[in-house]
């Protein structure tokens, strides 16, 4: 499983030779892309323009994700992990955070990966802090400080934003690097 500790001089991404190799910060030419799966075997899934956790099987087919550092350093928190985008690979669909009906919620916009990481000033809205926790990952909202991607326990529940971590819902994730 990758594991990437929040440092804002180096992006890790993964090498053939072993399961994290680390290059510099700086112009990076494509998205790296992962699986997710969270302590229940739940993968993530587009339904319609919505993402899903469901249990994984050979039934279901998981996005993948795409995850690229972030260039501007305005809203960078060595302490939160790193800045980062996130995207559903082969779709031009971005995850995004906005207010509904008051409460900080994840969304899915469509918008290149590409576009927002070549954008001098980064948008806020898409950002994420890429953090570790032991093996896992964990996703907060730069928006939205304090609210975390989350999978609910209970399958076929959307992805949501959640302030409570290691209560009901799972906000740490396994990222399996995808060929």
């Amino acid at each position: 499983m990758m594991a990437f500790p929040p440092q804002s001089d180096v992006c890790y991404t993964p090498s053939k030779s072993s399961e994290a190799g680390i290059i510099k910060k700086g112009i990076q030419p494509f998205p790296r892309t992962y699986r997710v799966y969270d302590s229940q075997q739940m993968v993530w899934v587009l339904t319609g323009n919505t993402l899903t956790a469901v249990p994984a099987s050979n039934n279901v087919e998981p996005v993948i994700l795409s995850l690229i550092a972030c260039r501007d350093t305005e809203f960078q928190d060595e302490e939160k992990g790193n800045l980062v985008f996130l995207g559903i690979e082969n779709r031009s669909l971005c995850l995004f955070c906005a207010e509904i009906e008051g409460k900080p919620t994840l969304q899915l916009k469509d918008v290149d990966i590409m576009n927002l990481y070549n954008d001098e000033k980064a948008q806020k809205a898409f950002l994420f802090y890429h953090g570790t926790d032991g093996s896992t990952s964990v996703f907060q909202s730069v928006f939205y400080p304090g609210w975390f991607i989350a999978t609910s326990p209970t399958k076929r529940h959307k992805i949501i934003l959640t302030q409570q971590r290691g209560e009901v819902n799972n906000t740490n994730f396994y990222l399996e690097f995808e060929n």
